[in-house]
């Protein structure tokens, strides 16, 4: 039953939904009060009427009559409103208004100091405050009216001062008495009222429960058995149960009990499960049918009293089939369903136990960390069926290079792993690289996929218990610090952990803080260094450079701290800050009137991942009021073969087509430079320094830039040598068609605020001392 509140005055329900809902409930009562009493006070004062018909020439008549014709008048059309009546409301608005002319009149009526009017003081207010059904503060107004108007009427004459205090006094006293009185039978009224409307509710919650009960017990899938305690006798079964035991229905169990289907042991365990908590739930017994199969059933069983009986109530699951299927998901569930491997579950598992004997026995465990290389690149290009063929290869040609007593497990992806068992004889890490060889030259031959002949190729990170950890995670985690280290020293071999990784990776996390700091603190700043126009036309550009002004450390160049790019987050702010100081440079130049040209921005992997970056660049450059010639962007073929080539393309589509210029970085450095230049946008290609630095001692560097710069002709791209020291280099280049360079014999990056002065001040590189090529300043 909810809790039940009252105003703190008029004891009517402080809810007006509940209140509503009282007097909803409590309308016909109502209504019928209503008649009776708008009745008999017509029929009273008729009567009155014809009693004071002998005052006919008296003066009292003319006060008399006219009081009781309203009176008469006012019930009468009161009744008829209120006759048919369907809200309270409508009630209620009824009987004040005769509660109101009634009170008046009566109150003229006491004023002729009749042998009543003393009666007719006590029992309107009484009756106001008792019988007429109106709501408590209609029930207070109406009754302190009529109160008012008796009392006025009785006084009228101007009775002696003390006599009419006392009438006052006694008059007050009494009202308070009564509205005491009609606070304390309202909350009555309405505790009664909640009480029966709560016990209503819970019959019908009784009602339905009971109903939903046996709907439920008889369409529960789950066989359900009520036998009694005392012998086991079936006295009552759902619709599954009847299925279960194959009868028609309960009453064919006749003489069933539970002790022909269970066996003494598995009865013995119900009975001490039921003394112990009145109940056995969820274990296993063997049940025989009727057919005298035996089945695995899952047993739940409680104690119940019915109908003063003790009795049980047993749910049956029938787990045979299930059983079963356990056994085969169990060894499904711990091996990889594309190459029949052992999983990651269940090399945890053998990793744990193989550390465990170890810090048992002293032996020692060797992990090998693989992961194929290039193998996204295989799934792009030739379909997921040719990876998952790749990977079923790779998996038997693990398998064949495995010990007896190595565990070669698939943890996901492109990723495997070999647990070694080591032979004690002190030569842990030697066994572990003649694995990793063997490994190696396993997966080196090329195999047909697709249509296209495969060489699989895998980076590898060994690490060894107890020289390079104490615990299971620690040697995973090791092992996974020389793979990554595998990779960055360039795929297809082995690196076996030391400590110096760590001290790596420990080192790349102190970066990536002190970074925030440094975007925080505005240490981070673009440096500018000036591209050349080797056919006399100056100055066409710069390059910007990312520099960090560390603290303590001085000016680092990006190779300082390369390894925040890591960090999508923080290598996304590195970008967008970098963006927006150069942006606001340029801005700065063209405002006191120089030139810069074209300035290339470097944009890393980790902000092509980024959806929006074309979006952002373009907003970076039209806020700082710049004209989108102005600025180019740099990428590498690093960028271009980061996995995201079809972001890639879309992005420098976008940034080329809203006229910002596209260079190739380091051109000649990668295996697929040429692809690139057909599927992507690109104005310029840079020739890597590593070919400029050796191109008068190296002829085969000659002739890679040599081929470079007639490739760049043929395909109306811009060719800028980087690197250029020399005046022999920058004579080679210019006699050979090379567009711009780029390099020391020029200038060195220099700070924002130095490029005004080098625009202004250097007539040697701009080619105003005598048109001729730009040459080294003295």
């Amino acid at each position: 039953m909810a809790t039940t509140h009252f105003s703190a005055i008029g004891g009517e329900f402080a809810s007006a939904s509940r209140e509503a809902a009282f007097r909803a409930d409590r309308l016909p009562e109502t209504l019928r009060t209503a008649r009776l009493i708008l009745g008999i006070s017509a029929a009273i004062n008729a009567l009155a009427l014809i009693i004071d018909w002998r005052f006919l020439g008296h003066p009292h008549f003319w006060i008399a009559v006219p009081a009781r014709l309203a009176i008469v008048a006012i019930s009468v059309l009161c009744l008829v409103a209120i006759w048919q009546a369907t809200r309270f409301s409508v009630v209620q608005r009824g009987l004040v208004v005769w509660e109101i002319v009634t009170a008046v009149c009566l109150g003229v009526l006491c004023s002729l100091r009749s042998e009543i009017a003393p009666l007719v003081l006590i029992v309107l207010p009484a009756i106001y405050f008792l019988v007429v059904p109106t709501s408590f503060r209609w029930t207070l107004a109406c009754g302190s009216v009529a109160m008012a108007a008796l009392a006025t009427g009785y006084l009228w004459h101007e009775p002696e001062a003390t006599a009419a205090t006392g009438f006052l006094v006694t008059t007050v006293m009494g009202e308070v008495v009564l509205v005491l009185f009609v606070i304390r039978w309202n909350r009555l009224r309405r505790l009664e009222w909640a009480a029966t409307q709560a016990e209503r509710h819970a019959n019908s919650e009784l009602a339905e429960s009971r109903h939903l009960f046996e709907a439920l017990f008889r369409a529960v899938p789950i066989p359900i058995v009520v036998s009694l305690a005392d012998g086991g006798r079936i006295v009552s079964a759902n619709d599954a149960a009847l299925a279960f035991f194959d009868v028609p229905d309960t009453r064919a169990f006749g003489d069933y009990t539970i002790r022909r289907h269970l066996s003494g042991d598995d009865r013995r365990r119900i009975a001490s499960g039921i003394s112990r908590s009145a109940g056995q739930q969820g274990f296993e017994v063997g049940l025989t049918g009727r057919d005298g199969r035996r089945h695995d059933i899952l047993l739940s069983v409680a104690a119940v009293n019915i109908d003063g009986q003790a009795c049980t109530i047993s749910s049956l699951v029938d787990i045979t089939s299930r059983k079963a299927a356990e056994e085969r998901i169990r060894i499904a569930a711990h091996h990889d369903a594309l190459t029949g491997l052992p999983n990651r579950a269940l090399f945890q598992t053998s990793l744990e136990a193989a550390i465990a004997g170890g810090h048992a026995t002293g032996a020692e465990v060797g992990l090998i960390l693989l992961d194929l290389d290039g193998f996204k690149e295989v799934n792009d290009t030739l379909g997921h069926e040719a990876g998952d063929a790749l990977l079923k290869e790779v998996a038997g040609r693990l398998g064949r290079v495995a010990g007896p007593g190595d565990l070669v497990a698939r943890l996901g992806g492109d990723e495997f792993v070999v647990l070694a068992a080591i032979p004690g004889d002190g030569q842990a890490t030697v066994h572990l690289h003649r694995l990793a060889e063997d490994i190696l030259d396993v997966l080196n031959p090329a195999m047909p996929i697709g249509g296209r002949i495969v060489a699989p190729r895998a980076s590898l990170g060994l690490a060894v218990f107890p020289a390079h950890a104490g615990g299971g995670g620690d040697l995973f985690t090791n092992a996974d610090l020389a793979l990554y280290a595998a990779k960055a020293a360039g795929r297809n071999q082995a690196v076996l952990f030391t400590p110096s990784l760590r001290v790596q990776i420990e080192t790349r996390v102190r970066i990536a803080g002190e970074m925030r700091t440094a975007l925080d603190e505005g240490q981070l700043v673009p440096f500018y260094q000036p591209k050349v126009g080797l056919q006399g036309r100056g100055i066409v550009g710069f390059e910007a450079l990312a520099r960090w002004q560390h603290p303590s450390r001085g000016l680092l160049a990006p190779a300082d701290f390369s390894t925040v790019f890591d960090d999508p987050d923080i290598g996304n702010a590195v970008g967008l800050c970098l963006m927006r100081r150069i942006c606001a440079d340029v801005a700065g130049w063209v405002a006191l009137g120089l030139d810069p040209g074209r300035v290339f921005l470097n944009l890393s992997a980790t902000q092509f991942a980024q959806d929006n970056l074309a979006r952002t660049l373009l907003g970076e450059i039209d806020r700082a009021g710049l004209a989108r010639d102005r600025i180019g962007i740099e990428v590498t073929e690093t960028v271009l073969l980061g996995g995201h080539g079809d972001r890639v393309a879309s992005v420098l589509d976008a940034l080329h087509s809203a006229g910002i210029g596209v260079a190739l970085d380091d051109f000649g450095t990668g295996y697929a430079s040429l692809t690139h230049l057909k599927q992507y946008p690109v104005d310029e290609i840079k020739i890597d320094r590593s070919f400029v630095r050796d191109l008068e001692r190296d002829a085969n560097d000659a002739a890679i830039v040599v081929a470079v710069l007639h490739l760049g002709r043929s395909l109306g791209l811009r060719v800028t040598a980087e690197g250029v020291e020399t005046e022999a280099q920058a004579a080679f280049l210019d006699a050979n068609g090379c567009d711009t360079a780029q390099g020391y014999l020029y200038a060195k990056p220099m700070s924002a605020s130095r490029v005004p002065w080098f625009l202004r001040n250097r007539p040697d590189i701009l080619g105003d001392d005598d048109g001729s090529r730009p040459r080294l300043a003295g």
